[in-house]
């Protein structure tokens, strides 16, 4: 047999190109030939090693393709294939799921597709699997399913015949076969017609042979006289008797080979090795000893591991940032090459984004996800933002996003974004619908006509833009069910119009470059697939779309996209898959930890292990083993290799990759070790200061005198007292901060209404319920909040009106009192409202309305609550009127929560005016304490953080405050 090896340590596809040229010079004898590779970016690396190896000059090559990529057309030609066509992933997928909604609906579980389709992609990944290990379903699942197991497997063998019965009759009737079964035949096909041989030489390198289909094909090449396989990495000087132990060890890295040469009726005898292994191969051969032959690790042995360290990050970001600058040092060297391998896509994207920071941009191997792509998501956000009935955020994602044009000019769609969010959308959401958004735009404007005209103006222009551009979507919105097609077709139709611009079709935008491209494709595949469903909600669709958009990517060149920089040449972010045959000079092997590489050894969720077992199906140690012949070669064929493992993953402490593990007990035991790559320490200090570190100062404004205000409200004295910092932001840096979005019941409104019914009440009479029903109608709020808020304001009318029939009648009352006092000089003026002042023989009752929390009685007597008892000091001096002057025998609080206790009474009687005057000698002495040009504004200075702490990220108390409270610790 014509097997080969290149030893482990040896650079595979140099090795094979250098080996190819040195059959002769003749441009006819270097292009006659077929070389068949495991991976499509196996087969574009081998053009590169024939370039670099012949050193530039020009040649012509032989075919180089994909194992997966079979040239049929010579065999439709002969006759020697005569197979149906494959049905396209996306049709496959839309039929499945209609299967499963099919039995899910025959045994009275309804499911939507959004649920249903990536049960169907588990469910075509079994089929696949069992394609590839040429196992028909049908014929083992009884026997599996006679197995004793938990009885819920009884349900999910039930559920499998979908794949047993329902989809193999599916395919028969339609003329179509699975891809991965079509292949197979192709593959199958391909060896038959190379049984007399090959018209010209056929080199199959690379693969390990784990597919039967191409252990077939390996068998046949290997017997043609022009024919080659060479293997990567086969140990050739492995003791007899442990090889012959790897059929029990399915997760060695050797044990692929091992059933590889039984089925071929080979031996290691067979396989030539084309050079020697390196001594760090020889090491790590000893370090993967199978668990029946670690006894050898008594002796001495060799452990010349080279330049290979170990990295150990305290986390995955610090991870991320050491392993950026191991590939940012290796650059430094010219000509180095550098790749971080990993199967961890999160570390990934971490470590290109921590490359940016020096201007270095990685050639990322998987691409981007489709989702993420500006096309895709505002496809996603756009169906979003429907189902959710136009939701602040929602419609402000899709607004704001960069392809959104609404046919006008870019920033005049932006500048109406932020009008609508300013006006509207900010704080409680507005009604749901483009109707809810445009009266809460008009309702704001009409509160303030003259600086908000303009905004207003912008945010009305959007909307229509949005009404007329999304009209068929809002039509089909109306419907309870609709097809998914149609529902998808009328989407894209809506994104078309939304991303036009008044200078740049929409379609055009939106389908422009290798994304736009990417998602057209699979929209259209998609479309032609999604008829075979039946209608579903229209809320569905976001995740629809989500789940057929699972697990594609996109590779994209940057310059291509506008973006910034271009891809480095020398730097390389690469899966398992995408790092098989590559070498680089210095390669980092990324999140070496348990369950991340090598992976969980999951069955899978149709069957366990036993019924796995029982199928014939591969042992999930299979995988295993692949993955440890890939950290093998990969460890062996760099010059400098650096091996990480974060000591914390996800919050908890990680467990190191067993192959890890044993090469740190293998040294220990040879009296050697990895050394600590110095990595970590430079992540650990690259954000630090210069010189030691310096507590952040709390911040201390003293602004001008004649800036500072000189008229407060009496609400916020208590602020000016506990946060002064808050005084200087409002009324001297004049910031106003935003509400957040969606804000899903503000307090702030609850008590408008309560303070307005109550008063509206007072001075009117009549039914304090129908009152409260009428300042709720009046606030216009979102309907769900509206039948909350209700039932409790009408508890709170039933206790006011109880507790009133128990109080004494006051001669005279006001509600909402408007009050202003000029303190004695004249310097500080005082600004209140006081909730009701009812005047009795013996003096004045203040009451004061909180939905909230009420101050308790200490508090009022010590001014730390000082609302109240100012507005009794106010009171005392006319600052209500004459009809309302004169001293307060008491200050009550009326907590009104319409929970299960709707109200609360608190009174604090002050017959001899204390409480009343302690608070008006505090407000003296703050206005002449801030009227000194040394008087800083600071921020919480009495070391409690005001009630609502408006302006402490601006202050950035975090920051100063923690010191503080670890020294007090």
């Amino acid at each position: 047999m014509n097997l080969h090896t290149i030893p482990a340590g040896v650079p595979f596809l140099e090795t094979l190109a250098r080996w190819w040229l040195d059959r002769g010079t003749d441009p006819l004898t270097t292009a006659d030939g077929l070389f068949l590779l495991p991976t499509r970016r196996a087969a574009r690396a081998l053009m590169d090693a024939f370039l670099a190896v012949s050193d530039g000059r020009p040649l012509l090559l032989p075919r180089i393709v994909a194992l997966g990529a079979i040239d049929e057309a010579p065999l439709t030609l002969a006759g020697a294939l005569d197979l149906p066509p494959a049905v396209s992933p996306a049709r496959r997928l839309a039929v499945l799921t209609r299967m499963i909604l099919a039995l899910n609906g025959a045994q009275g579980a309804p499911m939507t597709a959004d649920r249903a389709w990536p049960l169907a992609i588990e469910l075509a990944s079994l089929l696949d699997e069992a394609h590839r290990a040429e196992i028909v379903l049908a014929d083992v699942l009884p026997q599996a399913a006679a197995l004793e197991h938990a009885a819920h497997w009884d349900r999910t063998v039930a559920f499998l015949t979908i794949v047993t019965e329902a989809w193999p009759a599916w395919l028969r009737d339609n003329g179509l076969m699975d891809g991965a079964e079509r292949a197979r035949r192709l593959l199958d096909a391909q060896g038959a017609a190379w049984e007399d041989g090959a018209p010209h030489p056929v080199v199959v390198a690379g693969t390990t042979g784990g597919v039967p289909a191409v252990a077939r094909l390996i068998r046949t090449v290997a017997r043609m006289k022009q024919g080659r396989v060479v293997l990567p990495g086969v140990d050739l000087a492995m003791d007899p008797g442990v090889w012959d132990a790897l059929g029990a060890e399915p997760s060695h890295p050797q044990a692929g080979f091992w059933r590889l040469l039984n089925g071929l009726g080979a031996t290691r005898d067979d396989v030539a090795a084309w050079d020697a292994p390196s001594l760090r191969a020889d090491t790590l051969t000893h370090i993967m000893l199978p668990a029946a032959a670690l006894a050898g690790w008594r002796t001495a042995g060799p452990h010349a591991m080279g330049d290979v360290t170990r990295l150990a990050p305290a986390d995955e970001q610090e991870e991320a940032v050491a392993i950026a600058l191991v590939l940012r040092d290796a650059l430094e060297q010219p000509g180095v090459r550098a790749a971080l391998v990993t199967p961890d896509r999160a570390l990934a994207v971490r470590v290109a984004a921590e490359l940016r920071r020096y201007g270095v941009v990685a050639d990322d191997s998987a691409g981007e996800p489709l989702t993420d792509m500006p096309p895709g998501a505002f496809l996603r956000l756009l169906a979003r933002c429907v189902a959710d009935g136009f939701g602040p955020v929602a419609l402000l994602s899709v607004c704001k996003h960069p392809l959104a044009g609404l046919g006008m000019t870019q920033a005049a769609c932006r500048a109406g974004a932020r009008a609508l969010e300013l006006l509207c959308l900010r704080g409680p959401a507005p009604s749901p619908g483009l109707d809810g958004l445009r009266a809460a735009a008009q309702r704001a404007a009409a509160a303030r006509p003259g600086p908000r005209a303009e905004a207003a103006e912008a945010a009305l222009a959007l909307l229509d833009q949005l009404a007329a551009r999304m009209l068929p979507l809002l039509t089909l919105a109306r419907a309870t069910d609709a097809a998914p097609a149609d529902a998808l077709r009328t989407l894209i139709q809506a994104a078309e119009a939304l991303a036009e611009t008044d200078a740049a079709d929409g379609a055009h935008r939106l389908w422009a470059g290798e994304e736009g491209d990417a998602l057209s494709t699979h929209l259209a595949e998609l479309l032609d697939a999604l008829p075979v469903l039946p209608p579903q909600p229209l809320a569905t669709l976001p995740g629809l779309l989500d789940a057929s958009m699972a697990g594609a990517m996109v590779r994209t060149r940057r310059a291509l996209r506008g973006l910034p920089g271009a891809e480095h040449p020398r730097v390389a972010i690469l899966g398992l898959l995408e790092a098989r045959l590559l070498t680089a000079d210095t390669v980092v092997l990324g999140g070496l930890a348990e369950g991340v590489w090598p992976a969980t050894t999951d069955p899978g969720p149709w069957m366990s292990r036993p019924m796995r077992t029982a199928c014939g199906l591969p042992a999930p140690e299979e995988r295993v083993g692949q993955a440890a012949h890939d950290f093998s070669m990969l460890v062996t064929g760099a010059a400098q290799v650096v091996l990480s493992c974060p000591r914390r993953r996800d919050g908890a402490p990680a467990v190191p990759s067993r192959w890890l593990v044993r090469i740190e007990a293998y040294l220990r035991g040879q009296a050697a070790s990895l050394p600590l790559h110095p990595a970590a320490a430079w992540a650990a200090a690259l954000d630090l200061p210069a010189g030691p570190p310096v507590p952040v100062e709390p911040p201390t404004p003293r602004p001008p005198v004649a800036l500072r205000p000189t008229r407060l409200s009496v609400s916020e004295i208590q602020t000016w007292q506990d946060d002064p910092y808050a005084i200087h932001a409002k009324h001297i840096l004049r910031l106003r901060p935003l509400e957040p979005l969606e804000l899903a019941a503000d307090q702030s409104d609850y008590g408008t209404i309560v303070h307005a019914a109550i008063a509206a009440w007072v001075t009117q009479g009549g039914d304090l319920q129908i009152a409260m029903d009428q300042a709720l109608d009046a606030a216009a709020v979102r309907p769900a909040l509206s039948a909350w808020w209700r039932p409790r304001l009408h508890r709170i009318a039933a206790w006011v009106v109880m507790t009133e029939r128990q109080r004494p009648q006051p001669l005279t009352v006001a509600a909402e009192a408007d009050g202003v006092w000029v303190l004695p000089g004249g310097a500080f003026t005082l600004t209140g409202r006081a909730d009701r002042i009812e005047k009795h023989p013996d003096g004045l009752v203040i009451l004061d309305y909180k939905t909230g929390a009420t101050p308790n009685k200490k508090d009022v007597g010590n001014n730390n609550a000082p609302q109240l008892p100012l507005e009794a000091a106010m009171a005392r001096h006319g600052a209500f009127g004459l009809p309302l002057s004169g001293p307060s025998q008491m200050l009550v609080y009326w907590k009104l929560t319409g929970g299960l206790d709707a109200g609360k009474e608190t009174i604090c009687a002050d017959p001899d005016g204390a409480i009343a005057t302690k608070a008006a000698e505090g407000l003296t002495q703050l206005a002449t304490a801030y009227a000194e040009p040394g008087q800083a504004y600071r921020a919480q200075p009495r070391g409690r953080p005001p009630r609502y702490p408006r302006y402490s990220q601006l202050a950035r108390v975090g920051e100063w405050s923690a010191p503080n409270e670890e020294q007090d610790e």
